[in-house]
């Protein structure tokens, strides 16, 4: 226990962990600019890929969080399939504000740069603009819109910055009317006479394929980046703690090393801080992150090790010890992966009052 206690002591005064955030960015990051193009038809009243009215836009975006973001996006459409002829070489354009959610990060978590599959789901108002040369028609010229649709989407790049993505998709002409061509007297609805409506008859079925670029951010990448799991008043704190006991340690080497590095005899070898790995893990997660990957990564191969979980306070005291042995099984697990000998990989709860969410590993 006293061994165990040491451990904790260390780690309290070595990391504080903190629940998983991204940098704070700019208004310009996290902006995203892309060409889209595909072809639509009528939702009913026409055969299964028939009539066909090809399209393209172009979307501009910004990501506000790894989940959320905005976008604006303009499409124009060149056929007069499966409606009356209006004689022009655009048929019609349509402007939309879409609210974008990424699934994957919501329900998934953002691990750091954007996987190389996401599902993304849009959703919005619109405004459609309808070219007549035939004035006599009744069908509205201005109506408003609005698209339901989700992305199947394709990070690649160096940084993954581009973005390949699938997007079907229902667009619905929610005033005015869209029945079937030659027949005038149907045009006849206008905005007083019909209000906003979701109407299967009055939709469109939509497939397009786009490419985005995300540009440059402040942070360096393209993407959100992690922000460091470090209170930053502490570290500022225990630098200074740290620069007071070198000058004290420069006068009085022997009474302030006795002080500082606690030795406990474990096996003939002296437990000091840096025999100690530290790993960080999100809140109420015992899934290994890259960091802590590459952390674990320099524990040779055949060295004997002891693993102990903790967990931060929030939640229940039973919650909690099951979490902490979760993180202690995981380093364990990737360890022996990984050829290194684990003698013991124990949970101990919450130790302390602050946010340790940590698994502590001690070489021998």
């Amino acid at each position: 226990m006293k061994r165990i206690a040491i451990w904790i002591a260390a780690a309290a005064m070595s990391v504080t962990a903190s629940a998983q955030t991204v940098v704070e960015s700019k208004p310009l990051d996290n902006v995203y600019v892309g060409i889209n193009g595909g072809v639509a038809t009528k939702a009913t009243g026409v055969k299964w890929l028939n009539n066909l009215n090809p399209n393209a836009g172009i979307r501009l975006g910004r990501w506000f969080t790894p989940v959320f973001g905005l976008a604006v996006e303009g499409n124009a459409y060149f056929s007069n399939k499966p409606y009356f002829s209006t004689k022009t070489f655009v048929r019609a354009t349509n402007v939309s504000l879409l609210g974008t959610l990424n699934f994957t990060n919501l329900f998934g978590g953002y691990p750091g740069e954007p996987r190389a599959f996401e599902v993304v789901g849009l959703y919005g108002l619109g405004w459609g603009h309808l070219f007549r040369a035939d004035h006599s028609l009744y069908e509205p010229t201005n109506r408003m819109t609005s698209k339901a649709a989700i992305d199947f989407t394709f990070n690649f790049g160096d940084q993954r910055q581009w973005q390949f993505y699938i997007e079907p998709s229902f667009n619905w002409a929610l005033l005015g009317n869209n029945d079937q061509p030659g027949v005038q007297d149907t045009y006849k609805l206008t905005f007083s006479d019909q209000g906003p409506r979701y109407d299967v008859n009055n939709s469109a079925v939509q497939l397009n394929v786009g490419l985005l670029y995300k540009f440059r951010n402040s942070n360096g990448t393209h993407n959100f980046k992690i922000a460091g799991a470090y209170n930053n008043g502490e570290v500022d704190r225990l630098n200074g703690i740290i620069n007071d006991l070198r000058a004290q340690l420069a006068q009085k080497p022997r009474e302030v090393v006795k002080e500082v590095i606690k030795e406990v005899q474990v096996g003939g070898k002296e437990v000091r801080v840096e025999n100690l790995v530290f790993v960080t893990f999100e809140q109420g997660k015992s899934l290994l992150t890259r960091e802590a990957m590459a952390a674990l990564n320099g524990v040779k191969p055949g060295a004997h090790v002891q693993v102990v979980g903790t967990a931060s306070p929030e939640g229940s005291p039973e919650l909690n010890q099951r979490l902490s042995q979760a993180r202690a099984d995981a380093v364990a697990a990737y360890l022996r992966d990984r050829g290194v000998v684990v003698d013991e990989a124990v949970g101990k709860g919450v130790q302390g009052n602050t946010s340790n969410r940590l698994a502590i590993v001690y070489v021998k």
